[in-house]
């Protein structure tokens, strides 16, 4: 009689070895995953948020971040790979977290997932926009500005008008497109990425290699920039919170896990896959990052906002020798168009990576009763979940179209860190609870490893900024609402259970008047430390603040209730 009743992992595995008509259909292996895992983690990180974290927080020193999260990614594969080689189920960490920890830290980690697949997924497509702006001025076509940000963002014309947008629209267009590969099938995804994938993977090189010619060394003077005064500009602030941002670059190899039901041999290949895309993409990071701050000065990453998210065309504008007039000419002019779509195409193939796995951990919900049916519906002959993946093409879309580019990806940053941290904590519950399970893979060094991994990915989370914080909070919130008045009621598991309901006012409650309180804080923090915008006189950020102010009243006296309901009443 628990919101903490746990999954028997008898009925996980019973559910990862049905087959038929309304079932996922088995089509991957271990090449399969490791190119699903390179799919996702090549293009995000490496062709968009490298250059908004290097011009804002850690210059050239971005290197350094990139091997800080890749410890706390190695530290978390780990885990996911014994969990993954265990429970071969979809719905990765959400379903790991049922049958370790109980429903209610599934719903909460399954709630966090949304933040790191769709609104993941809705970065990367605001980062596409950027760069098929940049093709389509190379064949002469200049698209409306103001139909390539979001109503948040503005630039200025080279004749001095500041133009204000209105709508993402590329960004809308590709995420489109990905979610009808989806629902089409996951083999002919998993082949349309795999095709990308080596493509990807020849142009990082060719970049690498062309550009470690034209590396000036004073570009790299000072590696790590002085700290501006402000924590996490600069210094080392800037390096931690920039890993943290970058953090969220990495997330193919979490993506692999949820594929898991769809994979001919789980137990062997989920590992294989995890493990071997997150290593291979590991040092093609770093050598990347290092020719991208080398070619050009770290400040021209952040000159231009609609540029700000395709730091590679202005990597590659910069690989070629200064010209009389101090200008540099581009040596390959080639390079930069051909170098563009092929990110078009890589970029292609993380929305569907990251769209494949919001569908599945939602599939997975759904199969438990915590969302609607209409999640778990699959189509009778391409056998996807076809209706959900119609519903995260409006979510995401949504996303894309109206928010930020920079908001969206620290927030798919904070989402990720904190899947990473109960996937780790989850790993030492199984070795206490079923120490004489089966496991395929075991992580070595337990628990020196999972706590390793969960004190790096907080020690990281720590660093993002307060307004990134506030949004997690606010998420979170409307995680509880959501669970308190549908999926508590409708799950398979608990639902039925005496007493459930006053069970459930306690400790969601309890969990509510935490989140509220810590919303109300974080936000008054916010607002003390946050700056005044020199052309309005307001404070930035200041409508994010009295929303969170109003939201956390509201709910505080919300979950007041609920906690004296809960305890007040006695338990039938």
């Amino acid at each position: 009689m628990s919101i903490f009743t746990r999954k028997p992992l008898s009925t996980l595995l019973a559910e990862a070895s049905d087959s038929g008509e309304h079932t996922l259909k088995k089509t991957l292996g271990t090449w399969g995953l490791i190119s699903l895992g390179i799919g996702a983690i090549i293009g995000a990180g490496l062709f968009s948020i490298t250059g908004m974290a290097a011009a804002d927080y850690a210059g050239p020193s971005i290197v350094i971040s990139f091997i800080i999260a890749a410890l706390g990614c190695a530290l978390a594969g780990l885990c996911y790979a014994e969990f993954a080689s265990m429970i071969p189920v979809a719905g990765s960490a959400y379903t790991y977290s049922y049958a370790t920890m109980g429903e209610f830290v599934a719903w909460i980690i399954g709630w966090d997932l949304v933040l790191e697949y769709a609104v993941g997924a809705a970065t990367v497509a605001s980062s596409w926009s950027g760069y098929l702006d940049k093709f389509l001025q190379s064949v002469g076509i200049n698209f409306p500005p103001e139909l390539l940000m979001t109503p948040f963002d503005s630039m200025t014309l080279a004749n001095g008008d500041v133009v204000t947008g209105l709508i993402n629209l590329p960004a809308v267009f590709i995420v489109t497109i990905m979610s009808l590969v989806l629902i089409r099938g996951t083999q002919e995804s998993s082949f349309v990425n795999a095709i990308i994938v080596v493509m990807k993977v020849v142009i990082v090189l060719i970049f690498i290699v062309v550009g470690f010619q034209y590396i000036r060394p004073e570009n790299h003077v000072p590696f790590i920039p002085e700290n501006t005064g402000k924590f996490g500009e600069f210094g080392f602030s800037g390096i931690i919170r920039a890993a943290a941002v970058v953090f969220f670059a990495y997330i193919g190899f979490d993506a692999v896990s949820t594929a898991a039901q769809e994979t001919k041999n789980p137990k062997k290949s989920m590992p294989l896959g995890i493990l071997g895309s997150l290593l291979i993409c590991t040092v093609l990071y770093i050598l990347f990052a290092f020719v991208m701050t080398g070619v050009a000065n770290y400040e021209a990453y952040g000159a231009d906002p609609t540029n700000k998210l395709a730091p590679v065309a202005i990597a590659i504008s910069n690989m070629g020798d200064l010209g009389p007039d101090g200008v540099v000419h581009a040596a390959y002019p080639w390079l930069n168009t051909s170098i563009v779509v092929a990110i078009l195409l890589g970029y292609a193939s993380v929305i569907l990576v990251l769209l494949l796995g919001q569908s599945r951990v939602f599939y997975s919900m759904s199969k438990d009763g915590l969302v609607p049916k209409i999640f778990s519906s699959i189509h009778p002959k391409f056998q996807t979940p076809h209706k959900s993946n119609l519903f995260f093409l409006l979510f995401v879309s949504i996303f894309a179209a109206f928010v930020p580019g920079r908001v969206v990806g620290e927030m798919t940053s904070i989402g990720t860190l904190f899947a990473f941290i109960l996937v780790c904590a989850g790993v030492l519950v199984l070795r206490k609870s079923m120490p004489d399970a089966p496991r395929a893979f075991r992580v070595p060094l337990v628990p020196l490893i999972p706590i390793l991994g969960i004190l790096v990915c907080f020690f990281m989370m720590a660093f993002l900024p307060l307004d990134t914080w506030m949004r997690l909070i606010l998420w979170m919130i409307v995680g509880l609402d959501v669970y308190l008045f549908y999926g508590l009621k409708n799950s398979h598991l608990t639902s039925h259970q005496p007493g459930i309901i006053n069970n459930a006012n306690k400790f969601v409650g309890i969990s509510g008047l935490v989140l509220s309180i810590a919303l109300i804080i974080v936000a008054v923090a916010h607002h003390q430390v946050s700056e005044v915008n020199p052309s309005t006189g307001q404070i930035n950020d200041a409508g994010l603040y009295y929303f969170s102010m109003a939201f956390g009243i509201i709910h505080l006296l919300l979950y007041i209730f609920k906690t004296m309901k809960g305890y007040g009443t006695k338990t039938v």
